[in-house]
């Protein structure tokens, strides 16, 4: 498979597309990544250097590979933090040209804005472009439960709720939802939860929570769960996105590592040894 990742980019550590590109390549999928930051680290360090990337810079890259001839055999086009509508709308544009060439090829959205704790990390206006002209154009999303309870306007608080809003999401226009970081009343305790819904069902899945905060692993997930969705379908691509995000964590955390040992743990990518079972939801 083919996939056009546009995401920033780090030198330093893992984040955006050097999160996801790894893993899609690891995975064995073909990747043309394009830049929307060039940073020399993750902006949770507090100190960070390097340029944003003008849209129209960004639009030009997109152009040449659409010069290229490649459009056409692109099959999933993958995108992640959008710091400010202009990128975003550069995003959709090519999203757009790619499905003119390819009908089949799909949109995945992972609808960065903010988390519990930290609220939201994104300049003012965004969560609400994000939520009333990016989402609807995407066929897969990838909230965690902060951004869902933003997208459907309400707390979730039971796993009840939480596949409701994942249900009410869907109808907005993506095919499929994945919430990342779910945490309900229903949740077992020192745990931490993943839902998958769809139009054929919903399935969650649940594994320890480990005592760490990651940087960028929210681009890993959605780059894993999008490799898998792409050759094996919703129920796997939710089994192997646990099972890697835990493997690949733990040993991050075990090592003391204060960023993903992506590189060093690329087995748990191809073939992660931690295996959850998922179960059907009613």
């Amino acid at each position: 498979m083919k996939i056009l990742s546009i995401q920033s980019h780090v030198a330093y550590g893992h984040a955006g597309n050097s999160a996801a590109v790894f893993p899609l390549q690891r995975l064995g999928h073909e990747v043309y990544p394009v830049l929307t930051v060039t940073f020399s680290n993750h902006t949770g360090y507090g100190e960070t250097r390097g340029p944003l990337i003008a849209p129209s810079d960004v639009a030009e890259v997109l152009g040449g590979i659409e010069d290229r001839g490649a459009f056409p055999s692109i099959d999933a086009v993958l995108s992640g933090y959008l710091g400010a509508e202009p990128v975003a709308n550069v995003v959709l544009d090519a999203v757009e040209r790619v499905k003119a060439a390819n009908p089949a090829a799909i949109y995945c959205c992972d609808p960065v804005m903010g988390d519990v704790g930290r609220g939201f990390f994104v300049r003012p206006g965004i969560p609400e472009f994000m939520r009333d002209h990016v989402v609807p154009k995407a066929d897969i999303v990838t909230p965690n439960q902060f951004e869902l309870e933003h997208l459907v306007g309400r707390s979730v608080t039971t796993q009840e709720s939480l596949l409701e809003a994942s249900r009410e999401l869907r109808s907005a226009g993506p095919d499929v939802v994945l919430v990342t970081s779910a945490l309900t009343s229903d949740t077992p305790e020192g745990s931490i939860q993943m839902a998958c819904v769809t139009g054929e069902g919903s399935w969650m899945v649940t594994t320890p929570m480990l005592p760490m905060t990651v940087r960028g692993g929210g681009d890993v997930t959605a780059a894993v769960f999008l490799a898998h969705l792409l050759t094996d379908g919703p129920q796997a691509a939710l089994a192997r996105t646990a099972a890697t995000m835990y493997a690949v964590l733990e040993r991050t955390h075990a090592a003391g590592s204060e960023e993903m040992l992506l590189v060093q743990e690329q087995d748990a990518i191809a073939a992660p040894d931690e295996v959850f079972e998922i179960f059907a939801t009613s």
